[in-house]
């Protein structure tokens, strides 16, 4: 993030400073792009990441990222984070989500029960250069609209319009107070107007729809898909690999262990949290544990979801312990400052988000194995809705597009310095056009990589497994 001697300085100061930046990383370069020298093989990141999760999940993981290149891309951070390295960077920088690719922005409920659409995925996150978090987000649309059909101008219309949308907004937040831009935030409503002023009737149902299947995902909907009462009693159903209550999972003498040492990681987690918020959570009683599997590139991470009662077992909590390994950003970027893997994931995602899970904390365990890991804690499902990339038309992805880059320059404009940002993008495309370059680029170098990881299947040097997702 920017230092507090430059936040300091006065605003014309610090546009100077965006300006000159110019000088060492013209913004055309950001358009070109080829692997640098050496590039490691993109199997062996992936397998290196591997090496350190659940073995038998790992299959798993690597059945989905064969799916298809837009699923490869989302279990592929670490491996784009090396090639960002050697892009050219402004020098400024801010807290990164590390891993902004399109699906990781989505409808959330904050804390005063209003749906807002944010960035929702923190595993990665970091200081760095802005520059890395939109260019993941431009190839991740190129990849995405690929698998549409969508033509080399419709793509190029959607990157450029995604990156204007960050330019502008950036542009926007720079004139702004300090205040002014930490209480912005895109809610339902606003939503509703884009899809009126952009979209078509078609598109204009489909936001409507997600607004509305948004609010039903809560912790009643995913506790009456994860529970089931049995003999008398409310308990995790079981679905393996993907849900293993922890009864199912070890026999008795290493399942006790284990559930005691999840239920120190909730009593330690609960002191990251506020006063209120402890008291709130002091209401309810473990009910239930279940290893949970998640996402694509957090595939064999250790994850527990927790079942917990309030007042009768119609009162649930659900929340979800997910394991914090280093950044991928760490080694390009520098580690984190923080004690400990969670407590750098709970602090990024306060940053960054506009109205964070009340829930929201971290704690390192002992696993049974006798290794210490760091865990963050969230609810597992509060007014959850995804994108659905697969069915949008090409204005469809492109307002989506825009909204993702507006809220993407709300997240840096908290921690970066939004003023030289905005100053080094300036009021012309240049910035934009370079983008579509780079995206295309790497669109056609994450193919590769995908090919390779289905020759690394076919020969045998890993083994994938489908899944019922």
């Amino acid at each position: 993030m920017t230092t507090p001697s430059s936040q300091h300085l006065s605003p014309s100061e610090r546009a100077a400073l965006g300006r000159a930046a110019r000088a060492g990383a013209p913004r055309s370069a950001h358009g070109e792009f080829e692997p640098p020298p050496g590039r490691p093989d993109p199997v062996d990141v992936i397998g290196a990441q591997s090496a350190q999760r659940v073995p038998e999940l790992v299959p798993i993981r690597y059945g989905r990222m064969l799916e298809s290149p837009f699923r490869f891309y989302r279990g592929a951070a670490a491996i784009m984070a090396g090639d960002l390295a050697a892009t050219p960077v402004s020098g400024i920088r801010a807290q990164l989500c590390g891993d902004a690719h399109l699906l990781n922005f989505r409808l959330l409920a904050s804390p005063e029960r209003r749906l807002v659409f944010d960035i929702n995925d923190f595993d990665e996150t970091l200081p760095g250069p802005w520059e890395w978090d939109v260019k993941r987000l431009a190839a991740s649309l190129v990849i995405a609209a690929r698998e549409n059909g969508f033509t080399d101008a419709e793509r190029a219309d959607i990157v450029r319009s995604t990156v204007r949308s960050y330019r502008e907004r950036m542009r926007t937040y720079a004139g702004m107070g300090n205040l002014d831009v930490w209480y912005e935030r895109a809610d339902a409503e606003r939503l509703t107007e884009i899809a009126a002023d952009q979209l078509r009737s078609r598109g204009r149902r489909q936001v409507s729809r997600a607004l509305a299947k948004a609010r039903s995902r809560d912790t009643l909907q995913a506790f009456s898909k994860l529970t089931q009462v049995i003999d008398g009693e409310r308990m995790i159903v079981s679905d393996p690999p993907l849900l293993v209550p922890v009864r199912d999972l070890l026999p008795d003498q290493e399942r006790e262990a284990l559930e005691t040492r999840i239920r120190d990681l909730l009593d330690r987690y609960a002191r990251t949290l506020q006063s209120d918020r402890q008291a709130l959570l002091g209401q309810y009683r473990v009910a239930g544990m279940a290893r949970k599997v998640v996402g694509v590139g957090s595939v064999g991470t250790r994850c527990w979801i927790i079942l917990l009662l309030g007042r009768d077992e119609e009162d649930p909590l659900l929340l979800q312990a997910k394991e914090a390994g280093e950044s991928v950003l760490a080694a390009h970027a520098g580690a984190t400052d923080y004690r400990t893997e969670g407590e750098r994931v709970v602090a990024g995602q306060r940053v960054m988000q506009a109205a964070s899970d009340i829930f929201l904390g971290w704690e390192r365990a002992e696993g049974i194995d006798g290794l210490q890991r760091d865990f963050y804690v969230r609810q597992l499902r509060d007014w959850k809705g995804i994108a659905e990339p697969a069915s949008m038309i090409p204005a469809g992805l492109r307002a989506f597009g825009e909204l993702c880059g507006a809220t993407l320059a709300r997240a840096h404009a908290r921690s970066g310095d939004r003023i030289a940002i905005a100053a080094y993008l300036g009021g012309k495309d240049v910035f934009d056009r370079a983008l579509v370059r780079f995206a295309e680029t790497y669109a056609d170098l994450n193919e590769h990589d995908h090919r390779a990881l289905g020759e690394a299947v076919v020969s045998g040097r890993v083994t994938a497994a489908a899944d019922a997702e």
